[in-house]
């Protein structure tokens, strides 16, 4: 194995022993401020809003995972959670301009887009962005920013994301790729051509249910140094304790990774193949529409599934509340296996719109027990 090995570069990326003592942990660099040698002479940190070298290692470290080093022009921006990576991306734009998003995009990223930045002259077309006519439709004159989830949430499309960056460039637009559910050990965006990746680090890359954070990453040298002068302009950032959660997540990510797409990838043939259960969509099973191209731009197909049960909404309440390993909760990705409902929960911001999920949805987030006893706790509560 080289150091190039995505293993090897989630342990040692930005994660030299520490020159001070030694430790071979990261230590958590809880200062607000530096000691400067003489005014404005300083060892490259001078206030933990702007830099903190706790934030700094989960940086390399993140940038890096992406296909982003430091040798690069770009580099990774940590944020204090998903959202406010995406608000910050958001700074990126001016009244007039237009953002193009899946019609099944995450809740909160709607709502933020359609209720927040539109009150600043943002406007946004929501597309089935999973063919290119359904890309293209969408494009304005004015189009700045195409949104892409693959997969999407909750819904699980696939975008191709090398044919939306085709078009992104073709019309002048950046491409963002929220790149959540797959994670860079699944799937790398920036290598298809994607302008910015974004994180939710809450979900996997933390995947411990015990931090909130976000990230993004690019390799635009332009783009990363306006994204930094944001963030330092705007200020939000993660605290070093949250930073330091997200370092010790990551460098188990492989392993985890690998089991919960074992799991997933079995709980849902046994869905698929259960009389009890309407549809499944899982990007893993070949049945999927979007199978083919996420097996050619990913590694893996995740630990998220989603179906409805042939009895409808009715069954679905009685599911969700008669789990007793897959917990009722929001989230994912955690090592925990959840389940929930997200016309209820993640997607309520969405009803009565375009992006309205269906009623009966179920969306299960696949941890890393053992797989037995997760199916027999699903084949429980099916009924």
């Amino acid at each position: 194995m080289t150091e190039d090995q995505f293993e090897t570069i989630a342990i040692h990326a930005g994660q030299q022993p520490d020159p001070a003592t030694g430790a071979v942990v990261v230590p958590i660099y809880a200062t607000s401020t530096y000691v400067q040698e003489a005014p404005g002479v300083h060892k490259g940190y001078e206030y933990s809003r702007t830099d903190n070298p706790t934030r700094t290692a989960l940086q390399t470290q993140l940038a890096a995972l992406e296909g982003v080093d430091e040798h690069d022009d770009g580099g990774c921006v940590a944020t204090s959670s998903g959202l406010a990576a995406t608000a910050l991306i958001g700074y990126l734009l001016s009244p007039g301009d237009h953002i193009v998003l899946p019609n099944d995009a995450y809740g909160g990223t709607f709502r933020l887009i359609t209720q927040v930045f539109a009150k600043h002259g943002i406007t946004w077309t929501a597309g089935d962005l999973t063919t290119e006519e359904g890309i293209r439709e969408a494009v304005r004159e004015t189009t700045k920013l195409i949104w892409v989830e693959t997969p999407t949430n909750p819904l699980l499309r696939i975008i191709d994301i090398a044919l939306a960056a085709d078009i992104a460039r073709e019309t002048g637009a950046w491409l963002v790729v929220d790149n959540t559910f797959a994670t860079p050990y699944l799937q790398q965006p920036l290598s298809l051509g994607g302008d910015m990746v974004l994180h939710s680090s809450t979900k996997y890359l933390g995947g411990h249910s015990d931090t909130v954070g976000g990230a993004i990453i690019t390799n635009d040298a332009d783009l990363y140094e306006r994204l930094r002068f944001l963030q330092n302009s705007t200020g939000p950032i993660p605290g070093p304790f949250d930073a330091y959660l997200v370092l010790r997540g990551i460098k188990t990510l492989a392993l985890r990774m690998e089991r919960h797409n074992q799991n997933a990838s079995i709980i849902a043939n046994f869905l698929e193949g259960d009389p009890r259960v309407a549809r499944v969509w899982y990007p893993g099973l070949p049945s999927d529409p979007g199978h083919e191209i996420a097996r050619r731009q990913m590694t893996g197909f995740g630990g998220v599934i989603s179906f409805v049960p042939t009895a409808g909404l009715e069954a679905a309440h009685s599911i969700v509340t008669r789990t007793r390993l897959f917990f009722l909760a929001e989230s994912l990705g955690g090592v925990e296996s959840l389940i929930e409902l997200p016309a209820l929960m993640t997607h309520l911001s969405v009803e009565g719109t375009e992006l309205e999920v269906p009623q009966g949805l179920v969306r299960l987030s696949v941890g890393v027990e053992h797989v037995d006893d997760l199916l027999a706790d699903l084949d429980r509560a099916l009924g």
